[in-house]
């Protein structure tokens, strides 16, 4: 794993956990993160971190509407 060093406003500092958290939860809602990578990056258990999904108004199933709607039609 890569480490990045991200410069918040001190403001934040309090919630730096919760800030690594929002983007963690970000990738993983864009697709760029598995669930797995994305509870990693937040020092989490996979379990945990996707109780907390619903936090940041994301998800756990990150599956397209377009693609339900194509898999629905071939039962």
């Amino acid at each position: 794993m890569t480490t990045l060093t991200l410069q918040i406003p001190d403001s934040l500092g309090e919630y730096k956990h919760d800030t690594v958290r929002f983007i963690a939860a970000k990738l993983y809602e864009s697709g760029k993160l598995t669930l797995g990578q994305a509870a990693e990056m937040a020092g989490l258990a996979k379990r945990t971190f996707a109780d907390l999904l619903g936090d940041y108004n994301v998800s756990l199933l990150n599956y397209p509407v377009s693609e339900i709607s194509r898999d629905a039609g071939r039962i």
